[in-house]
């Protein structure tokens, strides 16, 4: 049976983004990525396995070493999803400002 992961679920994790902060400045192996966190290695393959299955990391098999990288494609999918609100709340915050400033100047 297929699993099919939620990217948001995904990146909700703490350790799942710190994973991918790691991975997006160069590829790396399981055992590298697992060396910068105080948990079991098994653990953090979860976490890999739930990120790759999101497609946000990409696995390479180099010789007898998996290789996972960064996948800018899917994070630009995402980021392009969460524009729209992101613009929205921007223009709440600044007409919520422009009202609090008029408020201010009549006191």
């Amino acid at each position: 049976m297929l699993l099919r992961r939620d990217v948001f679920q995904a990146m909700a994790d703490p350790t799942r983004r710190a994973i991918l902060v790691l991975v997006a400045s160069q590829s790396m192996t399981a055992g590298a990525i697992a060396s910068n966190f105080d948990t079991a290695r098994p653990t953090v393959s979860k976490h890999l396995q739930i990120l790759t299955e999101c497609e946000l990391l990409k696995q390479e098999q180099n010789g007898r070493e998996v290789y996972y990288h960064f996948n800018p494609k899917k994070m630009k999918e995402i980021a392009d999803f969460i524009e729209p609100f992101r613009k929205m709340w921007e223009d709440r915050f600044t007409k919520m400002e422009t009202i609090m400033k008029k408020y201010k100047a009549k006191k």
